[in-house]
């Protein structure tokens, strides 16, 4: 049975720049946090993401399963690399929403939904995950408002 785990984060910058820097992560992520991101490629509907961190080059590769920019919406599944043989299934979808205070723009939520299922009991919670996750909304959020 699949568990789920959501975050809500919320931001000072506008949706459409933060849906921006999302939709151009391949480029941007490994820019911004090279310390975490060595690369980034699209591969026909497969994103390959190569990560800083020990062991120091853990590849994971993504199927899109939804991306709507009018939505700002994204939903993708850990196809293979590392996580795959924690969890047989493995999705997340992100979302921002812009938000208003007084009729003018007041920055955005981003909610951030991961569904998974264990291979086994002993598998731990990804609780780093979502930690990584809700840092990296904050740190690009930052980097945003400074750039």
């Amino acid at each position: 049975m699949a568990s789920k785990v959501e975050l809500v984060v919320e931001v000072k910058s506008a949706a459409d720049k933060l849906w921006t820097a999302l939709r151009d992560s391949t480029e941007l992520f490994p820019k911004i946090f090279p310390e975490q991101y060595k690369s980034i490629e699209d591969r026909r509907g497969r994103r390959q993401v190569r990560r800083h961190r020990p062991p120091p080059q853990v590849r994971r590769g993504r199927r899109w399963r939804l991306r709507d920019d009018e939505k700002k919406v994204v939903s993708y599944s850990v196809v293979d690399g590392e996580l795959v043989s924690f969890y047989t299934n493995f999705r997340v979808t992100v979302q921002v929403t812009p938000t208003t205070k007084d009729g003018a723009d007041a920055g955005a939520v981003v909610s951030w939904t991961m569904v998974f299922d264990k291979a086994s009991e002993q598998v731990p919670e990804p609780d780093v995950i979502k930690e990584t996750a809700a840092k990296t909304f904050h740190d690009l959020d930052d980097y945003l408002l400074k750039n």
